[in-house]
């Protein structure tokens, strides 16, 4: 199983997603909502709001939430890959 899960959230009820999550060991769980990434990683037996994410630290979700919001995907993918170069150069 993988060690990260996002959740596109589009209403609310239903099932306990994070329940789910914990049986298959999903180490963290985003969840898109309200426009912003919301962030759960397991310790132990429970899941825990972070902030940033523990798998991909250096990952800035704002950034990412930024660009999941434009209109045109293709062009999104590859403005945030050259931020993400950016970053990570320094230039």
């Amino acid at each position: 199983f993988p060690d990260l899960a996002i959740e596109v959230v589009l209403s609310s009820g239903g099932v306990d997603k994070l329940a789910v999550y914990k049986k298959l060991g999903i180490r963290e769980v985003w969840f898109w909502k309200n426009r912003r990434f919301e962030v759960d990683h397991l310790r132990g037996d429970e899941y825990e709001k972070i902030q940033q994410s523990e798998l991909l630290p250096n990952l800035d979700l704002a950034l990412l939430a930024y660009y999941v919001e434009q209109p045109d995907p293709l062009d999104a993918v590859l403005e945030f890959r050259e931020k993400v170069r950016e970053s990570l150069t320094g230039s």
